[in-house]
């Protein structure tokens, strides 16, 4: 007799009984993966909302603006129960109603900028979790893991997501040296702008970081896929009083045509009318024509220009918006 060991298993054995039937076997793996991901505990990744919660704010985090309706169907909800789910974001400030200028029965609803941080700390977490799963796994496994999870997908019938195909969220800790990073790049392989708009760029976020109002000022990241894509930020303005400025508008050229740098103006002009400020100011260059459209479109109006003597070769413009 050999007293050789039998050689370690190479891949998951099947654990479910061959004989078992096809509604046992499901019922059983729908047991394993919801307590698996954490799904049975009272809070959603150790957060204030259920699972239900937590999926309401991540359709609105995927949405410029939706409806009641158009959610309920999306997630099949019973109506009152997402009334219900509604009625308690508003009156945690996490999302926000507007009648629809085309139809005044509809009303639209999207995240405040207190539902964009909350979906920002959900999706954070979310991901750690799923990338220490992941992590426990070889590559090959987690090839054969995600295949698994979209031959279930084909056969119970999933249909494509629509969403808009980016989120907006606050910047956390790393965001805003990605900021500076990328404006430095672009503005040199685009314009050709040397060294001292990366100055003024550092200059502009070392005194964002440093004297931050959270109630007065707002900087928004806009991510797809998991990678930063886009950025814009609302500030004091240091001399006017009731005046807010717009800073460091940026999307990605891979990421433009999507509408990131429309939504993020819009977003900057609701936060400064929520906040109460009475005017939008910001400092723009006559070469950036695709930005300057945005301000044109948003009902900015230009107050000044004169010539760009600091970097590049335009003429340095001054836009405002009355709020």
């Amino acid at each position: 007799m050999s007293s050789q060991k039998p050689a370690p298993e190479t891949s998951p054995r099947n654990v479910f009984p061959a004989e078992a039937p096809p509604t046992e076997s499901v019922r059983r793996f729908s047991r394993f993966y919801t307590r698996h991901i954490g799904v049975l505990q009272e809070g959603l990744l150790d957060s204030p909302y259920g699972l239900t919660e937590g999926r309401v704010i991540y359709e609105l985090a995927h949405r410029e603006e939706t409806t009641a309706t158009e959610l309920g169907e999306e997630l099949g909800l019973d109506a009152g129960y997402l009334s219900r789910i509604l009625r308690s974001f508003g009156r945690r400030r996490l999302v926000k109603k507007r009648r629809s200028s085309a139809d005044r029965r509809r009303q639209l609803l999207s995240l405040t900028a207190e539902g964009q941080a909350a979906f920002a700390r959900l999706n954070a977490a979310s991901r750690n979790q799923i990338e220490a799963m992941l992590a426990e796994l070889s590559e090959d496994d987690q090839q054969r893991l995600v295949q698994a999870m979209g031959t279930i997908e084909s056969l119970l019938g999933a249909q494509p997501e629509q969403r808009v195909p980016y989120i907006l969220r606050p910047h956390q800790s790393g965001d805003m040296g990605w900021v500076l990073q990328r404006h430095a790049v672009l503005y040199r392989q685009e314009y050709g702008w040397d060294e001292s708009m990366e100055a003024l760029v550092a200059e502009v976020v070392a005194h964002f970081l440093r004297h931050f109002d959270a109630k007065l000022e707002r900087c928004w990241i806009a991510e797809k896929d998991g990678e930063n894509v886009g950025s814009v930020a609302v500030v004091k303005n240091r001399d006017r009083a009731g005046v807010a400025q717009l800073r460091l508008l940026l999307v990605e050229p891979k990421a433009r045509g999507l509408g990131i740098g429309r939504r993020l103006v819009h977003e900057c002009t609701r936060f400064a009318r929520q906040a109460g400020y009475h005017t939008i100011v910001l400092w723009t260059d006559s070469v950036l024509g695709s930005a300057r459209r945005l301000y044109e479109d948003e009902g900015y109006h230009m107050v000044s220009e004169e010539p760009n003597e600091s970097f590049g070769e335009g003429t340095a413009q001054v836009w405002e918006l009355s709020l």
